[in-house]
Order: C-alpha cells, then structure tokens, then sequence
C-alpha cells in the first residue's frame, strides 16, 4: 500500500520547496517513519527560518535565539568595520526575531472557519 505523503498538494509543494527529495508517495509506514524523522530533525535543528529571524526551532525553542543574534550581530558589526563600502545603506543589523510566529494562527482559523459557515 502506498501512502500519500501529504493530503494537501500545498503542503506537498511546500516540502519540495525545501526538500526536493520528499518523495511523493511511501511503500509503507516504515518508510515514512524513517524519512520523517531526518526530515523533522534537519527542519528542527538545521533549516534557518526566514519567520523565524533566520535562526532554528530549535534555537528559539531553547532559548538561544538571544545568544545566537547577538553572536550574529558582532559578525555584521565586523565585516561592516572592515569593509563599510559594501554597505551603501549602512551598518547592517541582524532581524529581530517576532514576539509570536504561528504555523496555523488560532485566531485566523476561527476567522476563516466562521466565514465559511
């Protein structure tokens, strides 16, 4: 039996977009088990979210998101220092990570679910 490995074709696309090799369908559960665990693993731990400041879930999660921009930061203040004139718009700054980032925002769905009723 063959699995589907997303019901929605956006979710589908979604995944290819960043994992061209997520693969279609699955022989079986097994297969789907073993490719979504390095799958959510790479998205976790090493995938850079551009919602997410650039930085991982995990480092937000763990609280290192303040580490991980600072450090990012001193990087920009650096090659700034060094080569201002690659910089046409002045020093750079590392993005400020969001008070709140959501996959499927509550109030949104309750929105949504109300206007289609």
């Amino acid at each position: 039996m063959l699995l589907p490995a997303s019901r929605s074709g956006r979710q589908l696309r979604w995944h290819r977009g960043y994992r061209p090799d997520f693969p279609q369908t699955f022989g079986c559960l097994q297969d789907a088990r073993g490719f979504c665990g390095d799958f959510f693993r790479w998205y976790n731990e090493e995938h850079h979210h551009g919602s997410l400041s650039l930085l991982t879930p995990h480092d937000v999660h763990h609280g290192l998101a303040a580490e991980r921009l600072a450090a990012r930061a001193a990087v920009l203040a650096a090659a700034y220092a060094a080569h201002p004139e690659r910089f046409p718009r002045g020093a750079p700054k590392p993005q400020v990570l969001p008070n709140i980032v959501w996959i499927n925002d509550p109030a949104r769905l309750s929105t949504s679910q109300e206007s289609a009723q």
